[in-house]
């Protein structure tokens, strides 16, 4: 499968960990095809209990927002029907998939499709930049932003532009036509040392 078209996807939690209890509060996601956005997912849910100011603040969601949302159950249902047979990407995935894991295993419901880091990626091909922050990377790309980080869907749009750029870098490296998920996947296990190298042999 080409790394060009799947499902970009970005949760707001209460917390930083599903295993201490946290929960999602918001899911955004856009699904690229031939790395043109196609499609858009965005709900808020209710978590059941209240976040905390910290929370809040951070992300711009109110428990007055989340009063009025659907429960999780209901809106990770849809979210399961909206990514399966498609390979998924999150900017820092791990935390993304502890949630996505964690919110589709309350409702037995899975996934099929492998994940790829957008952040793991980027360390690998912008070396320079001076961090790996996804606002500071649309910016060290000249990627225009014109919205609020921190909310799940900006963010997943965000993403989305900075990926198709990487997936062009790498195009530019190797001369390939279109890259395959396969080859970003060995991009982000590959250390920084040797990504050059990788590129330079990839045919």
């Amino acid at each position: 499968m080409n790394a060009n078209s799947l499902i970009i996807l970005d949760f707001e939690t209460t917390g930083l960990s599903p295993d201490n209890g946290d929960r999602a509060i918001e899911i955004g996601a856009v699904k690229l095809e031939n790395g043109v956005v196609t499609d858009r997912f965005q709900e808020l849910m209710y978590p059941g209990r209240p976040v905390s100011h910290f929370i809040a603040d951070y992300t711009g969601i109110t428990n007055v927002m989340l009063s009025k949302a659907a429960p999780c159950h209901e809106v990770m249902g849809r979210f399961s029907d909206f990514i399966q047979g498609q390979n998924l990407v999150a900017h820092n995935a791990s935390f993304d998939k502890r949630f996505l894991d964690s919110e589709l295993k309350r409702i037995s419901s899975g996934y099929d499709g492998q994940f790829a880091c957008s952040l793991l990626l980027s360390r690998r091909l912008y070396q320079t930049a001076p961090n790996h922050k996804l606002g500071t990377l649309t910016n060290y790309k000249g990627i225009a932003s014109n919205g609020s980080f921190h909310r799940a869907l900006y963010d997943s749009e965000m993403t989305a532009k900075l990926w198709v750029a990487m997936l062009d870098d790498i195009k530019q490296q190797t001369g390939i036509d279109e890259v395959p998920f396969s080859l970003i996947q060995k991009l982000t296990k590959t250390t920084k040392a040797n990504v050059g190298k990788l590129l330079a042999n990839y045919r």
